[in-house]
């Protein structure tokens, strides 16, 4: 009978896996840590504004504005108008990614996936739910460690 597994230790190699391979993911593609995160905000709760790209971040203003340049330079974001606000503007994601990060997701992308497609729909939606909840756990404690400092 194998030993039984720890279930923190399980969860705290899952998370360090996650953030390893994603810096090693910007590293192979010649993107800093923060432009890479910045690029995946944009792409997934985008379009945004510099501020509260910088508040997501926990960056400056000032850095933020170097980030922002950064990214519409790579043609990874644009600035836009706010149809809102038309005297605002909005960072948003252009689609593009660097060459070879699709390539590169890929690999851990595709694993998961067929991970995930051997599940029943209720297995999914657990994990699904897991996903929201500690997303927005994240979240909340990364905002809570920066007002704090």
């Amino acid at each position: 009978m194998p030993p039984p597994t720890d279930p923190s230790a399980d969860y705290r190699r899952y998370v360090a896996s996650i953030v390893l391979f994603h810096m090693a993911a910007a590293d192979a593609v010649g993107v800093g840590a923060t432009d890479y995160q910045a690029w995946n905000v944009l792409a997934l709760d985008g379009p945004l504004t510099s501020g509260e790209l910088a508040q997501r971040l926990g960056l400056s203003t000032g850095a933020t504005t170097r980030l922002v340049d950064r990214l519409t330079a790579s043609g990874a974001a644009r600035r836009v108008p706010d149809p809102a606000d038309r005297r605002r503007v909005l960072v948003e994601s252009t689609g593009a990614v660097p060459d070879r990060l699709a390539e590169i997701l890929a690999t851990v992308r595709e694993p998961i996936g067929r991970a995930l497609g051997g599940l029943d729909a209720a297995q999914r939606e657990g994990a699904a739910a897991y996903f929201r909840a500690a997303a927005d756990t994240y979240r909340a404690a990364a905002g809570s460690l920066r007002r704090d400092t």
